[in-house]
């Protein structure tokens, strides 16, 4: 197949917290209004919180993959559910976002395969970095996080409103020494990255891939197309929980009836009270309407959300802190934060 004719992709990657879906809804709101567009969100937790960031409309079809990553437990169901949208939906452009621990490596491997290699185009690999991560030495030792940066063809540098001068100057010597250089570097200002460096980006590079690390090796799964553990809403105060580890994190979903409300200011604070390193995303259904909350590096933010079919919650936190008793507390803290039983 002619390459005019093969579906550009567009691989989004970058650490946890680092703004990968902000950056795609900026693109989104800028999108040509003669294309539609596919959007793949693959999430390290069990419950889908990105898929549910994105409100309807017609010209967008968004799919989730939660509970793994793609380059292991989750190449098999990325290959059905691609074949599946270039399908059904027929898009003119894909944009994947794979998780934030999640590696490259496997991903291209089976974007340009036999499978896929006439049928779509991998797109320059944009790679998002916020500043502020460069300051914690777990995450910049952290091979999946060099690896990202590594494979990436052109670089975001997000939440620069959030870091100093100097942490920008670190980040544009840490950037600076790459090699080969990228082909792009952008500051994101005011939450926008241009949609004209996708539009006119060209092939990703194929050179110099660094093989996946042997510690996502360890955590590829038996090929499975069976739902997900959240496919139907919890009954009233019955809310669902589930908990798994990889990687050096810990990710538990939460999840609540649709009509369980909650007092959106005691939510905030909640949420606001976790550990700096804890990463956190959710949507309630609140006093105030339905809100999507969303933390990294300690700073929370809040927007107004469509009506979802659940109020759900997913928390990510390293090794490092006790992730059961944080839970627990959380637990007991948010019951509180149900309207009238404060």
């Amino acid at each position: 197949m002619a390459a005019a004719s093969r579906v550009p992709v567009h691989i989004v990657t970058g650490f946890l917290g680092s703004g990968k879906t902000t950056l795609i809804h900026s693109l989104i709101e800028q999108k040509p209004v003669d294309e539609k567009w596919a959007i793949l969100v693959n999430e390290f937790g069990q419950i889908g919180i990105d898929q549910a960031m994105f409100d309807t409309r017609d010209d967008v079809v968004v799919k989730g993959l939660p509970g793994g990553c793609l380059c292991c437990q989750l190449a098999f169901v990325l290959q059905a559910a691609l074949v599946n949208l270039l399908a059904r939906s027929k898009p003119d452009r894909v944009i994947i976002e794979p998780s934030g621990l999640g590696h490259p490596a496997g991903l291209l491997d089976l974007l340009r395969g036999e499978a896929f290699q006439d049928v779509v185009a991998v797109q320059d690999i944009i790679a998002t970095l916020d500043p502020r991560r460069l300051d914690d030495t777990r995450v910049r030792e952290h091979e999946t996080f060099q690896d990202q940066l590594h494979m990436a063809d052109a670089i975001a540098i997000t939440m620069g409103d959030q870091a100093s001068s100097a942490q920008h100057q670190q980040a544009q010597q840490f950037i600076g020494a790459l090699w080969p250089a990228r082909k792009w570097v952008h500051t994101i200002e005011e939450g926008m990255l241009p949609v004209s460096l996708i539009l006119g980006s060209g092939q990703a590079r194929q050179h110099d891939q660094p093989a996946m690390p042997a510690e996502h090796h360890a955590l590829a799964a038996t090929p499975s197309l069976e739902g997900a553990f959240f496919d139907f809403p919890p009954p009233p105060g019955q809310p669902q929980q589930q908990t798994a580890t990889a990687l050096g994190y810990t990710s538990t979903g939460l999840r609540w009836h649709p009509t369980e409300r909650f007092d959106l200011d005691h939510l905030a604070h909640c949420v606001g009270e976790l550990p700096a390193t804890a990463r956190v995303k959710g949507v309630f259904h609140t006093t105030d309407g339905w809100k999507r909350l969303n933390r990294a590096d300690g700073a929370l933010s809040v927007a107004s959300s469509a009506w979802r079919q659940d109020s759900r919650l997913e928390v990510i936190t390293p090794d490092t802190i006790e992730h059961e008793a944080l839970i627990a507390s959380l637990h007991a803290q948010l019951a509180r934060s149900m309207a009238g039983l404060r």
